[in-house]
């Protein structure tokens, strides 16, 4: 096996484990704050308005995290700056 085939499977299987890691954490998170934005919507109802936004703004930001991660890993299996060094 030469050299730029092994960069290539190595490659894909370090997209493969980044793209699942990179989505599946993200998805934790936002789970978890979903949960303790209603949890405190239920226990101060008067402050749901300032927690709903504060709410659209984190999920929006954990939402980039998984993006950048698809970037990445798009970046290695498609336009791979590796594979200029071996072929």
């Amino acid at each position: 096996m030469d050299s730029g085939t092994l960069v290539t499977i190595v490659t894909i299987i370090v997209a493969g484990i980044a793209i699942t890691l990179g989505t599946m954490i993200p998805t934790l998170q936002q789970g978890r704050a979903v949960s303790k934005a209603l949890e405190g919507m239920t226990r101060q109802p008067e402050a749901a308005d300032r927690l709903r936004a504060t709410l659209f703004i984190s999920l929006a930001l954990l939402e980039t995290a998984s993006i950048y991660v698809l970037l990445v890993c798009l970046i290695l299996l498609f336009a791979n700056p590796l594979l200029s060094r071996f072929f």
